[in-house]
């Protein structure tokens, strides 16, 4: 179960708390310590405070703890009684999680290494406080992980610092079973590390390249989003336009009616995901096709009225494929190549079916009851509008320079893809690009049972990260002891944000 909100998150995975497989709570080399000193940061207190309530196990215990300590954004954002339900079906499942090792401290932030007193399962937690006093918890999040971080160092780092430090982490993760994929970072467009780890494919035992074709999961939902916008710049369609201007027949008369491309665009749509029942029970020999998927949104239901919440949504960027068919008369596939992939040089990314002979793609793999199995018969035979298509970490830095260059688009519609709608009740994404640090760092995440990737634009410092995995939430730890290293890397060093020139965005 995964629990998020808008604006500050509180995830309980239970999928955490249940990952089976001694690969997963090997400690190998990786020396944790039972016992920790007092806290004296106020996000450590708070954490260790939360950690108390939690292993209670005692429903009045963490109600109250919530109430008193949790801000009210974060309240209003999740109800106190949905926190006490999350919290203790998290306490029932695992048994409680023991403390570690604290990895990153900071006086209104702190992450550390959990385990499960259960399963002996590993997780991490992230939890953050209001900048003043009394340091009301604000943001928290119980992520699967394996058992080893990266250690952060306390001072600055210098690009060279950075790289081996990284390299150090992404050996040990590997050798413990826990990374399987490929790494890259760039500094203004320019490789500083590109590396390989694990398997591409078990049963051969054929290694990751840097060149390996991964699955990217839900981040093809930045190409629909480049594609859209490139149709808007044309004066093709709006995106204050209703979807019904394009479509009928998708979804009931009066929600096409209501719903517009900024809200599918937004995640504010009110639409769910297509990947409901009647898709789990099908034959996925069935859906190839953008058009294909139409009988499975046909019944759908508005969660909400349009524009009033955030919600993630597949079924609205399945939408958006189908008007960018419709609006060009091209297949969504055609224009993507010609449109994206091309101009951008991503000579390896593509939609491939999975019953395809495609070179050098890697096999997904998950955990199961013990052991490793491929994820050929979970996911779609072949990606769309919504994700589950194909790149490389080297395509995905060759798209990152082609969008950031505006070889995709101008500089005002590029800047309106990467930038909040806090005003439109979507506070932490843009079109098609999550946006974090208030802007700093923009990009997209993908994931599913054996995929696991990331494309991470740090706008403010000018590095890129782009991580993609074959296993279950390879690309996590990566990305989160990457962003940790990065902040060591510029702790004393002078930032500015060269977005702020940027024109304004059109209307």
């Amino acid at each position: 179960m995964l629990k998020r909100s808008s604006g500050m998150m509180l995830f309980i995975l239970t999928g955490v708390l249940c990952l089976p497989g001694s690969a997963r709570s090997a400690v190998g080399q990786q020396k944790v310590t039972g016992a920790l000193a007092v806290a004296k940061e106020p996000a450590e207190k708070r954490l260790q405070e939360f950690l108390e309530a939690f292993n209670s196990g005692d429903a009045e215990h963490i109600r109250k703890y919530a109430a008193a300590n949790f801000a009210q954004s974060f309240l209003t954002d999740i109800p106190l009684e949905e926190h006490v339900k999350i919290i203790s079906m998290g306490r029932e499942q695992s048994g409680g999680f023991d403390l570690k090792r604290v990895v990153v401290r900071a006086p209104n932030s702190v992450e550390g290494l959990l385990q499960g007193r259960k399963g002996k399962d590993w997780a991490k937690i992230k939890l953050a406080v209001d900048a003043a006093p009394p340091y009301r918890i604000t943001d928290i999040g119980i992520m699967p992980s394996g058992p080893v971080l990266a250690e952060v160092p306390a001072g600055p780092l210098t690009d060279a610092q950075l790289v081996e430090q990284f390299k150090k982490y992404l050996e040990q993760a590997s050798a413990a079973d826990q990374f399987s994929g490929a790494v890259l970072i760039a500094k203004d467009g320019k490789p500083l590390l590109k590396a390989a780890y694990g398997l591409a494919d078990r049963s051969f035992n054929a290694p990751n390249r840097v060149d390996t074709k991964f699955n990217l999961g839900s981040m093809s939902k930045m190409f629909t989003a480049v594609a859209i916008a490139q149709l808007a710049q044309k004066g093709k369609l709006s995106f204050d336009d209703p979807v019904a201007k394009y479509l009928s027949g998708w979804l009931a008369d009066d929600i096409l009616r209501k719903v517009t491309v900024h809200h599918l665009l937004t995640h504010t749509s009110g639409l769910g995901s297509y990947f409901n029942d009647k898709f789990m029970k099908s034959s996925r020999e069935l859906y190839r096709n953008v058009e294909d998927y139409k009988p499975l949104v046909a019944d759908e239901k508005l969660e909400f009225e349009p524009g009033t919440k955030w919600s993630y949504s597949n079924t609205g960027f399945l939408l958006l494929g189908a008007i960018i068919e419709k609006v060009t008369g091209q297949s969504y596939f055609d224009y993507i190549r010609e449109n994206i992939y091309k101009p951008a040089g991503m000579v390896n990314s593509d939609c491939y079916g999975m019953d395809e002979v495609v070179p050098n793609l890697a096999i997904g793999y998950t955990h199961m009851r013990g052991e490793w199995k491929n994820n050929l018969f979970m996911h779609v035979i072949k990606g769309g509008p919504a994700g589950g298509g194909f790149s490389t970490v080297e395509d995905l830095l060759a798209f990152s320079n082609a969008l950031l260059g505006n070889k995709l688009l101008s500089p005002e519609y590029t800047k309106l893809l990467i930038t909040a709608k806090p005003e439109r009740n979507s506070p932490k994404y843009g079109y098609g690009f999550g946006i974090e640090d208030n802007g700093k760092a923009v990009g997209h995440s993908g994931g599913f049972p054996g995929i696991s990737s990331n494309l991470l634009m740090f706008l403010d410092s000018g590095y890129t990260l782009a991580v993609m995995s074959n296993v279950d939430a390879g690309a996590f730890d990566v990305t989160d002891s990457f962003k940790a290293m990065l902040q060591s890397r510029l702790q004393d060093k002078q930032k500015t944000d060269t977005w702020e020139q940027a024109v304004p965005p059109p209307k």
